[in-house]
């Protein structure tokens, strides 16, 4: 293929024209790897209407708690429902589980089963003709079969899906119709519940004909058919791997009693007998365990509500802008494109919770930049899958798994937040430097400065895009509010800010202004004399006159509704109006101009009411396909906690886990980070994270590992799950938007996010490094609880803050400055195998002494050398050993940098 001058990158020499990626190629991308249908007509509406409703209901949760009310002005307060935690949970899945089913198909006719059924059919038609009754018959039946199951194109919301859906919704319905019977059954079992025929009377006539369900309870029967759905879910959303593990997990606690309590290593998984009514009982109607247990509870209170923070902020635009921003910022250093992909990659990351979303949508801007700039296509892809994964360690939101951290150490977000920030910030760090020490080896310099933005300018311009995170550090950090408050705040700040920048314009900003005057002091008028907003005034409601003070302080806890309103009424008295400074996301102006066609009123595709409506409704159907494969991954992985808290398992699994480790720390971590990284391959880090966090956390903590230490560690394996070959979902996203290699992509993936493997080793044997401090009295107190986070009293102390923070972390950094000239073999000058195996060894030094002095003595004891205690005075000792290696081979590499003063070539093969 030919390109003119024009298509040529004059600092590269190299054709740019295919290092673009169009949108179509993008969603191909993503198509692949998330297995989603592409619906129009009313497949495509019905799926936003679930979405939306998906939304509001959580919205309405944040906002109003567990009783659904709604306060008419004048009429009084009406209440809907007092629900309790089962009843949300149940709907919560029942949301899920109908979008999992018309989002994703069941079959689409490529497997092997299809495949071997289209073949004996054809193989019959040769046999017997088409024209036969038995072919006839058989092409019948295919053809029945694949109307009701397959959707070849995924495009086809099957009967058989539509079906399932059904029953989801009634067994939502269920638990709100028929609460008192399943409070009753709790005490008396599933036996206790109705036959379907008492429970649906208008069966009773064809009770003859039910057979055995006659006599059996429909809370158990549709107990069988959830737990199966979720499981159907799960193959669908997930992976049919993870499908598997889940019902294995099911099928032990049923027959795990069959494991003799003699046999050698696994009698230890011999558990009492139970029946399938308390499996399904403990299993489907427990807030305890199961699949309404504690990480789907997370996912009503915390998950949702950050996802749709996310998808608000990604819909405004705010993508792009930091994108930009990050560009703008790092794009003319040497190596621009890498270390802006970086920063914009890992903000992004960090609030879309998604390592292949974030991979595939901010790597279609970043990695042909890169690519352009220099860098290989797989290392520009290992880049962009590197920091996108790293996303979920970043604070304040980390993805999901943060908030089943604070649900299972009941440990505040804000101590979860304070422990995370280091070592995220030791990981961006450490991939900043491997980016850069490559554009040094390669000579990539950076990009134009008329490629960019003025900083300054795009700052004046999207400010606005960062006062909704500075508004959520505000709240958790300052105020100290319970996650959910703080997210919906936040969440009421972005759409009050959206809504005022709309609707700002050099000819609106009077009106704007006026009208937003007008509304602050009418409710600060009603707020002083009623005690009341203003409707609630105008209606008679209110607690009577009150204070200036206090007036004004609720007025101010309303600003966010009258900006709103006064956005809207702006917009309604100008509503072609050109906003100068807000772009919404793409997404949202397809969706104006499609609905818009639709309804036949083209025009209101430039409507800035419309458009602000339309940007409401994408960012909450967006949030709620985003949140889908999350919550169905919750609720699967919940049944694996739910079987080892009804069968007993967990101390016996701690006790074989202690027993396979042999009193070996090391050893035990490792099996957990292999074990964390081979279970998290193709699989949601929430997932991981739940199910070794069921059968690890404990024996971690049984060797003395701080509670908090040890739920990171797993956190930080799950992550890397995401980029570790054979199967790195996010490194082979980038692969398809690179263009390159997927295997090799992963590899470079990994080599970058090498520092996130050893950093979590370092705080576990040094937990100052994530700013724990054991208590005083810790030896009082249970292992795991002997931790807490430090407070600022404790840097007074020199002793602790000097010798078990300062130092660690100092160390750390500079180790993975070691750790990336290893990795890159250059710093100044290429390194020889053995200067990058000098740089490593200053490197675990440096990071983790007591790694290194641990795993000595774990293999000398092989032979009966007894180990040592790694004292603080060893751990400095080394770190200081690590440090002058470091410096030493540092100094002799700008040395044989500069040719005057080392002429000579170095010998070893880079």
């Amino acid at each position: 293929m030919s390109v003119s001058d024009d298509d040529r990158d004059p600092s590269t020499d190299r054709d740019v024209t295919d290092d673009a990626i169009s949108d179509e190629e993008v969603d191909e991308v993503l198509q692949e790897i998330e297995r989603k249908r592409s619906l129009a007509g009313p497949a495509a509406v019905a799926v936003a209407v679930v979405g939306i409703s998906f939304s509001v209901f959580q919205m309405w949760l944040a906002a109003r708690g567990f009783v659904l009310s709604v306060t008419l002005p004048g009429l009084g307060t009406f209440t809907l429902a007092a629900l309790q935690l089962l009843q949300i949970n149940a709907i919560h899945v029942a949301f899920a589980l109908v979008l999992t089913f018309l989002l994703y198909p069941s079959v689409t006719g490529d497997g092997v089963v299809w495949s071997r059924a289209r073949s004996l059919s054809a193989r019959q038609d040769e046999l017997l003709g088409r024209g036969h009754p038995v072919a006839r018959a058989t092409r019948a039946v295919g053809a029945g079969a694949s109307w009701l199951l397959v959707d070849r194109e995924m495009e086809r919301v099957t009967p058989l899906d539509l079906v399932l859906s059904g029953i989801a919704v009634l067994a939502a319905a269920y638990f709100v119709t028929d609460f008192q019977e399943i409070q009753r059954m709790r005490a008396l079992g599933l036996e206790a519940g109705r036959p379907i025929q008492e429970v649906f009377t208008f069966l009773d006539p064809l009770t003859p004909l039910l057979g055995p369900l006659a006599e059996t309870s429909y809370a158990f029967v549709l107990g069988v058919i959830g737990v199966l759905l979720v499981l159907e879910a799960t193959r669908r959303a997930i992976s049919l791997y993870l499908m598997i593990i889940v019902a294995s997990f099911v099928v032990y606690a049923r027959f795990g009693f069959l494991i003799p309590q003699d046999a050698a290593y696994v009698g230890v998984l011999s558990i009492p007998p139970l029946d399938w009514t308390s499996i399904v009982q403990n299993l489907w109607y427990n807030t305890e365990n199961g699949v309404f247990g504690i990480p789907v509870t997370v996912s009503v209170q915390f998950i949702y509500i950050f996802i749709l923070f996310g998808a608000f902020l990604e819909m405004s635009g705010a993508g792009q802008w930091f994108i930009d921003l990050a560009y703008g910022v790092t794009g003319t250093r040497q190596g621009g494109p890498a270390k802006a992909s970086i920063l914009a990659s890992g903000f992004m990351g960090t609030i879309s919770g998604s390592s292949i979303a974030n991979t595939v949508t901010t790597g279609a801007f970043t990695i042909p930049l890169m690519k352009r700039s220099g860098y290989r296509p797989e290392f520009a892809g290992g880049v962009e899958a590197s920091a996108s994964s790293g996303g979920q360690i970043l604070p304040p939101v980390m993805g999901a798994a943060a908030f089943l951290i604070v649900q299972y150490t009941v440990t505040p977000f804000r101590d979860v937040i304070v422990a995370a920030t280091i070592p995220a910030i030791v990981f961006f760090f450490g991939v900043w430097v491997m980016v850069h020490f490559e554009a040094s080896k390669e000579g990539i310099g950076g990009l134009d400065p008329s490629e960019l933005v003025d900083v300054r300018d795009h700052l004046r311009s999207g400010w606005f895009y960062l006062v909704p995170i500075g508004l959520l550090l505000f709240y958790l950090i300052v105020e100290r509010l319970s996650v959910a408050r703080s997210a919906w705040f936040t969440l009421i700040a972005i759409g009050a800010l959206i809504t005022l920048v709309a609707a700002y314009s050099d000819e609106t900003r009077g009106r704007l202004g006026a009208i937003f005057g007008v509304l602050f002091v009418g409710t600060l008028l009603a707020e002083l004399l009623a005690g009341a907003g203003v409707l609630g005034a105008i209606a008679g409601e209110g607690e009577g006159p009150q204070s200036l003070g206090a007036a004004f302080a609720a007025t101010v806890g309303e600003l966010g509704g009258i900006a709103i309103v006064a956005g809207v009424l702006t917009l309604a008295t100008r509503p072609y109006l050109d906003s100068p400074i807000l772009a919404y996301d793409d997404a949202v102006d397809d969706a104006a101009e499609t609905t818009a066609a639709a309804i036949g009123r083209s025009e209101w595709a430039s409507n800035g009411l419309y458009r602000l409506g339309t940007f409401l409704g994408t960012s909450m159907e967006s949030g709620a396909r985003t949140a889908v494969p999350v919550v169905v991954a919750v609720a699967a992985a919940g049944i694996i906690p739910g079987v080892i808290s009804v069968s007993g398992l967990g101390p016996n699994l701690v006790a074989l886990i202690r027993a396979v480790a042999g009193g070996s720390l090391v050893l035990l971590l490792l099996v957990t980070a292999v074990a964390s990284i081979i279970l998290g391959m193709g699989m949601p880090t929430t997932v991981t994270y739940i199910i070794l966090v069921s059968l690890l956390a404990p024996a971690l903590v049984g060797f003395g590992v701080p509670e908090l230490a040890a739920h990171l560690f797993i956190l930080y394996f799950g992550v890397i799950a995401d980029i570790t070959p054979p199967v790195a979902v996010a490194a082979y996203a980038a692969s398809g938007v690179a263009k390159s290699d997927a295997f090799q992509t992963g590899i470079e993936a990994f080599s970058l996010s090498l520092n996130k493997a050893i950093v979590p080793f370092a705080f576990i044997l040094t937990p100052g490094i994530v700013l724990l401090r054991r208590k005083e009295n810790a030896s009082e107190l249970p292992l795991g609880e002997q931790y807490r986070v430090v407070q600022f009293s404790d840097f007074l102390d020199p002793a602790f803050a000097v010798f078990e923070v300062a130092i660690p972390v100092l160390a750390v950094f500079v180790g993975v400055v070691a750790l990336a000239a290893t990795v890159i073999g250059h710093v100044s000058a290429p390194l020889s195998r053995g200067r990058r195996a000098a740089f490593a060894a200053s490197s675990v030094l440096l990071m983790a002494p007591g790694l290194a002095v641990s795993g000595l003595f774990d293999l000398l004891g092989l032979v009966g050398v007894p180990g040592v205690e790694v004292t603080l005075v060893l751990d400095i000792g080394l770190r200081a050993v690590g440090l002058a290696l470091f410096l030493a081979l540092v100094v002799e590499d700008r040395r044989r940098a500069d040719p005057t003063t080392d002429p000579t070539p170095d010998p070893g093969p880079a």
